[in-house]
């Protein structure tokens, strides 16, 4: 997977210290980052019965540092049969989550805590450790589909749309030399972007590519500056190591003259001792951020910004801090016209493996997991959005090769419930506002605060209904209609329920029953709560139920089910807390109609018999 290139750029430390005289040449190959030869190296020693554990953790190492977990996961559960540093089982569970395992990466997970109790990713992972059901149920921020633009079998990823819609990117679609991975070089393409998604077919920006590693890039909201990623090789900038020359990825700017891209130039922070790669620029072009193992950061790789000032240097590189990073893996940030950070993380709570997470750095606060199907239990990473086009692009491994996707916003609308008195205008806190779908399903219910609003994000495209409900009050329903509006306001006013006492009886709507049942709707229970809260106003009062029926089926049946209907609803009243001694009930059939219209009855006449009467014995 060729995100490694820029994902694991560096060494990996090596924990433990079983290296002996058979790991030689495999752990040198390891501490040289050639993580594929010394997969085959280790494996060797599998295959002549000569591994421990030490051996199975650094082949599971190994796999690790070329995302394929699940043959990390394999070593890693070989590996762990011994002891272990926290790290190996920290890893264990990134990789098991990569195959939906969530519950034994959960096990995983409590290990790594109990060693490393004050690690971010240890308090991440105790403050919601089984996050996958909420994180299913969260709403979806965009649509995704595979773009046109992929080659057959080869890594497409780091994709970008300027402002005149051309799409760059990075490929390995090039195979005329390969790396010390053994697979092939990434390079800079183009593409075009038709009117309907499409894009043209892809050509090599050949003015910005070398023999090695090149990209993925960032373009000037003007399109006229390029920033990208380069292998140290390309410039001679290397270190002589154990039988290889290590290099690290640094970062170069060029311009476009005459439709070509020149004037190449290092930046100032490149180094030999730690990468920077994954540049995203800011929309005033004052800001570049990147991702860099460079001293100071928090983990593997972090976030970084750094000024970008008028006369053409560079401030010093500041890293975001907790709010984006860990300390394990954050990489491939993008920032948006209205600085919104995308980036990708191994270590923040996802599906497995990178997850591409959010962060609003006008408002701050915890980054917010995208969710699928943006994300998946594959590597996620590389979002990029254009705010002028109003899509976004991402790539995932989940088919089984680093793939391009489009990312399409779902159109999302903030519904927005200000509860007040209709007497008084004064804000209800604590009042219940439930969202249903078309179909009078509860989505969720939520309570308003003390400034009598709640508020739900929902489908722009989607009809919704609200139910609000507050002790003392009638409840009321609003319906939600379809709108292309960001944001809906919704004044609520509620009746105090002590209008509905009238003379000799409370008035209430009908209590709802299902045909041939006495149990308890949802709907009949929001009115016998009006009923609750009558009667807790009125602590002396008594109440007489009389329930009656149509004259549909035989008179004796229709007896016996009002009287069911009856005690079914004194038994919910005082379920509610109402002392049984203040409310009695009675059925009586059809024996006493409101429409005396005898066996011919209309639909409308048999509805108004169907009914429930609540008569006021004392107040």
């Amino acid at each position: 997977m060729k995100k490694i290139y820029i994902a694991a750029g560096l060494l990996m430390a090596l924990y433990g210290n079983s290296q002996t005289k058979d790991t030689q040449k495999a752990d040198a190959l390891y501490e040289n980052s050639r993580y594929t030869a010394a997969i085959e190296e280790y494996l060797g020693l599998v295959n002549k019965n000569q591994a421990d554990a030490y051996v199975y953790k650094q082949l599971a190492d190994s796999y690790y540092s070329v995302f394929n977990m699940t043959e990390a996961a394999t070593w890693y559960a070989k590996a762990i049969e011994e002891k272990q540093d926290a790290e190996t089982y920290y890893r264990y569970a990134v990789a098991l989550r990569t195959q939906g395992k969530y519950a034994e990466a959960n096990r995983q997970m409590d290990m790594f805590a109990s060693m490393l109790p004050n690690d971010q990713r240890a308090q991440l992972h105790k403050s919601n450790p089984d996050y996958i059901p909420a994180l299913n149920k969260q709403n979806k921020f965009f649509d995704a589909t595979e773009a046109d633009v992929n080659s057959t079998d080869k890594s497409d990823f780091g994709a970008v749309l300027v402002n005149d819609n051309t799409l760059y990117f990075v490929s390995t679609r090039n195979t005329s030399a390969t790396d010390d991975y053994g697979q092939p070089y990434i390079d800079i393409y183009s593409a075009v972007r038709n009117d309907n998604g499409s894009f043209s077919e892809a050509v090599a920006v050949n003015e910005l590519n070398t023999r090695f590693h090149d990209g993925p890039v960032a373009i000037s909201a003007d399109g006229n500056t390029i920033y990208f990623a380069r292998d140290g090789h390309a410039d001679g900038n290397y270190v002589k190591g154990s039988k290889v020359k290590l290099a690290q990825i640094g970062l170069y700017k060029a311009t476009k003259t005459d439709g070509k891209w020149q004037n190449i130039t290092a930046l100032p922070f490149n180094s030999t001792a730690y990468s920077v790669g994954s540049p995203s620029l800011s929309a005033d072009g004052k800001t570049l951020y990147f991702a860099s193992n460079m001293p100071g950061g928090l983990g593997d790789t972090d976030i970084w910004k750094v000024s970008v000032n008028s006369d053409g240097t560079y401030g010093t590189p500041v890293n975001l801090g907790k709010e984006v990073n860990t300390p394990g893996k954050e990489n491939f940030p993008f920032i948006t016209d209205n600085n919104v950070l995308y980036f990708a993380s191994i270590s923040r709570p996802g599906y497995g493996g990178f997850d591409i997470f959010k962060a609003d750095l006008n408002k701050g606060g915890e980054a917010v997991n995208l969710g699928k199907p943006v994300n998946s239990e594959k590597d996620d990473f590389s979002f990029s959005f254009n705010t002028q086009k109003n899509v976004g692009y991402f790539s995932s491994n989940r088919s089984g090769a680093d793939n391009i996707y489009t990312a399409i916003p779902v159109c999302r609308v903030e519904a927005i419930a200000t509860v007040t008195d209709i007497k008084t205008g004064k804000l209800l806190a604590d009042a219940k506002v439930a969202i249903l779908d078309n179909r009078n399903n509860v989505i969720e219910t939520k309570q308003t605060g003390s400034n009598g609003i709640a508020s739900y994000d929902v489908d722009c495209d989607t009809d919704y209904i609200l139910e609000v409900s507050k002790t003392g009050y009638d409840s009321a329903t609003f319906a939600i209609a379809k709108t292309q509006e960001k944001q809906v306001a919704l004044p609520v006013a509620l009746k105090p329920v002590n209008e509905l006492i009238k003379e000799t009886h409370i008035e209430l709507a009908d209590i709802n029953f299902e045909f041939g049942k006495s149990n308890i709707t949802r709907e009949g229970a929001q009115e016998l709560d009006k009923l609750v809260g009558i009667m807790n106003d009125y602590p002396n009062m008594v109440i007489y139920v009389k329930a009656h029926t149509d004259t549909k089926g035989s008179a004796s049946y229709n007896m016996a089910l009002s009287e069911k209907r009856a005690q079914a609803t004194v038994s919910y009243v005082i379920s509610k807390g109402i002392n049984k001694d203040r409310i009695t009930g009675k059925g009586f059939g059809e024996t006493e109609p409101k429409v005396n219209c005898g066996e011919n009855c209309t639909d409308n006449q048999n509805a108004a018999n169907r009914r429930s009467e609540f008569l006021i014995v004392k107040k």
